[in-house]
């Protein structure tokens, strides 16, 4: 091991073993204060600016606006998890926009086909997820095969591999949108846990949705939709896999130092395979969400949502050097992208100042992760894979 590497390794330990420089404490210090005032701002947006410029705290704090803002991040979470475990790892995977849409096309297919075959709905929602996560853990496999074993930048491989998936999602879906879909299939994608009716008559049912009309429908407030209790779900595996289990402490040590990793014994390379294959099957876990939803799959709808996961995994804390995250800060990452553009949408904020507020936002959250990583000098994980 080189010098350099072995002071970088002596920091490491150092920091690892809470005995800090004053200067080290003082950067540390700084660093949070700067990330506590950015929240601190976030919030005064969210909970002043916004709801005194539409009349109210009502029209921004209710039930069915927080339901929609959970609804409107489950796609960009779910593919935030996925980079959430890469980005640790030093890596990053430009692919899973068009996983996603790849699997939307791949799970509408398995659903109608099956269903239409005589299989029963249930059946053959639960083939549609099998075939969108298998679709996309194998584009996944792909990408860590190359950049593993051929030694390819990962952002190079993952670019490629983005525009093979867009144009076998085009052939897939005929340049058209899946449809043809059982009507039944929109209940899993939109029906949820928990009705709430406000008002005289009502009340709170569970599991079914409540047969009402008029001023009744326009009083229920839809609590916990199913794709999201299914992305919670997710989200606390993902949790438990990143900070609890042998596969999280690998991908910190390949993120932190590779050559370490290498050192230790960890399997580099087959650890780098399997990250990418969860990457893509989060997106997979995405596509097939979306397509019951809209009981439709779109070989496109996942192309928007690239730059969004990859801007909630920043925002969250994740160090673009990899070796630091947690998968709660991707969670209020994705959230302050939803609040966010939410917000705006209610100042009737011109959509393309939406993008350059988001874009402020993460720039604004990746000098702060600089900065603390130039104060306490954190090594860079070796080859950025």
């Amino acid at each position: 091991m080189s010098e350099r590497a072995v002071r970088a390794a002596r920091r490491v330990d150092v920091a690892a073993a809470g005995v800090l420089t004053p200067l080290q404490r003082a950067g540390l210090f700084l660093s949070r204060v700067w990330a506590w005032a950015f929240l601190g701002l976030m919030a005064l947006f969210f909970v002043a600016a916004v709801p005194l410029s539409t009349g109210g705290a009502v029209n921004f704090l209710t039930v069915r606006n927080s339901q929609n803002i959970l609804v409107a991040i489950v796609p960009v979470l779910l593919l935030g998890l996925g980079q959430t475990f890469v980005i640790i790892a030093a890596g990053i995977d430009l692919s899973v926009g068009w996983v996603m849409s790849l699997a939307s096309v791949l799970s509408a297919l398995a659903i109608r086909d099956s269903y239409d075959a005589g299989l029963p709905l249930f059946p053959a929602v639960v083939l549609g997820l099998l075939a969108a996560v298998a679709g996309a853990a194998f584009v996944g496999f792909v990408n860590g095969v190359v950049i593993a074993k051929l030694k390819v930048p990962a952002f190079i491989v993952t670019l490629g591999t983005s525009f093979i998936v867009r144009g076998v999602a085009y052939l897939m879906s005929e340049n058209t949108t899946v449809i043809g879909l059982p009507a039944g299939v929109r209940a899993y994608g939109n029906d949820a846990l928990v009705y709430l009716v406000g008002g005289p008559g009502g009340g709170i049912y569970f599991l079914a949705r409540p047969e009402l009309s008029g001023a009744m429908l326009r009083r229920m407030d839809i609590l916990l939709p199913w794709p999201v209790i299914m992305t919670a779900a997710v989200v606390a595996w993902a949790m438990f896999l990143l900070h609890r289990t042998r596969f999280g402490r690998h991908t910190f040590a390949i993120g932190g130092n590779m050559d370490a990793a290498i050192r230790a014994g960890i399997p580099v390379d087959r650890h780098i395979v399997a990250l990418y294959m969860l990457s893509a099957a989060t997106s997979g876990v995405a596509g097939f969400l979306s397509t019951l939803r809209y009981t439709a799959g779109s070989a496109v709808i996942g192309d928007p949502l690239l730059l969004s996961s990859i801007a909630a995994v920043i925002i969250g804390g994740v160090s673009m050097s990899g070796g630091s995250g947690a998968i709660v800060g991707t969670v209020i990452g994705a959230l302050i992208i939803a609040v966010l553009t939410t917000g705006l949408v209610m100042l009737n904020v011109d959509a393309f100042w939406q993008f350059i507020v988001v874009g402020t936002v993460v720039i604004v959250a990746v000098l702060i992760d600089q900065s603390r990583d130039l104060i306490m000098g954190r090594p860079k994980g070796g080859v950025r894979r």
